[in-house]
């Protein structure tokens, strides 16, 4: 497979800019222009090599290959199973199963979704290191996005922290909630004794997290949840933080009675495509652990 390359045509107000801005305002740095110049990249206008002191023309084709990139070592490749729900040459959206990291740890290096991702690259001839936008926890399920290349990474960070890449959840909460809808503002930081656990301390991270009510039931609620932020255990630390904390999740106080992992899914991903600028949205249907357990609890 051909290197990744992005390709711009110069506009009416864009001519006389030196190429050297233009790629800066593209969000390519000096570091990584250094990259293509010694690493095996390169940058074209109009099909043809030239330096970054180049002054621009209107409707001239500018062009960047970015050097191949290589994967950590200490990544291993793996056949997991991936349920690719989108992909093209930028980013791939992941719909991940509950029960499998995302990212292998120390403790199981193997067999995680990044495994999977770097084994589907090299079976693909994709020259990408692997880069995961969105982390998913080992029990949470849903939708994941990738980046296929560190300077989309980059580009969809930056929509992260603006907010325009956003998630919507599903969770199931214990008990009856009082509010319909609700906004949690608690800051969220490490527990002191567990490299694991996350807690609300007045010393944490700014979290807000908006949660809202599909339908009551009995023992639990079935919410809809956005994050306005995206700290790490972020929904279950603030769900069990006011008291009603998710259905399976026994890390942060939840009763393993009615499903033995945290019942929480990621139903909605969306994010402006960082090449095209489309706005992109995607849609996972509640895995078959929690229909069974909403169904069994109707009334």
């Amino acid at each position: 497979m051909a290197p990744f390359q992005l390709r711009w045509i110069v506009q009416k107000n864009e001519e006389g800019q030196v190429l050297r801005e233009f790629l800066y305002a593209k969000e390519i740095s000096r570091r990584t222009l250094t990259a293509i110049k010694f690493e095996g990249g390169k940058i074209e206008v109009n099909r043809k090599e030239v330096n970054v002191r180049y002054i621009l023309k209107e409707n001239d084709l500018v062009s960047i290959q970015f050097p191949a990139e290589v994967p950590s070592e200490s990544l291993t490749k793996d056949p997991v199973p991936l349920d690719i729900v989108y992909e093209d040459e930028s980013v791939l959206v992941v719909n991940k199963p509950p029960g499998i990291l995302t990212i292998p740890s120390r403790e199981q290096p193997t067999h995680a979704i990044a495994n999977g991702l770097l084994n589907y690259y090299q079976e693909k001839q994709i020259e990408s290191a692997v880069h995961i936008v969105t982390r998913l926890d080992r029990d949470t399920s849903g939708l994941l996005l990738v980046a296929k290349h560190r300077y989309i990474h980059y580009l969809l960070t930056l929509q992260q922290k603006v907010k325009t890449l956003k998630r919507k959840y599903e969770a199931l909460a214990e008990g009856v909630l009082k509010q319909a809808n609700q906004t949690i503002i608690a800051p969220i930081g490490r527990k002191e004794d567990s490299i694991i656990e996350r807690k609300v301390t007045e010393d944490g991270q700014y979290a807000e997290t908006e949660i809202s009510l599909i339908r009551q039931y009995q023992d639990f609620a079935h919410t809809a949840v956005k994050l306005r932020t995206g700290r790490t255990h972020q929904i279950r630390v603030h769900l069990s933080y006011i008291g009603h904390p998710l259905v399976g999740d026994d890390l942060y106080g939840g009763s393993l009675k009615w499903m033995k992992r945290q019942a929480l899914h990621c139903v909605e991903l969306s994010f402006i495509h960082p090449v095209t600028g489309e706005v992109k949205t995607f849609h996972s249907e509640l895995p078959a652990d929690i229909k069974t357990l909403l169904n069994q609890n109707k009334r």
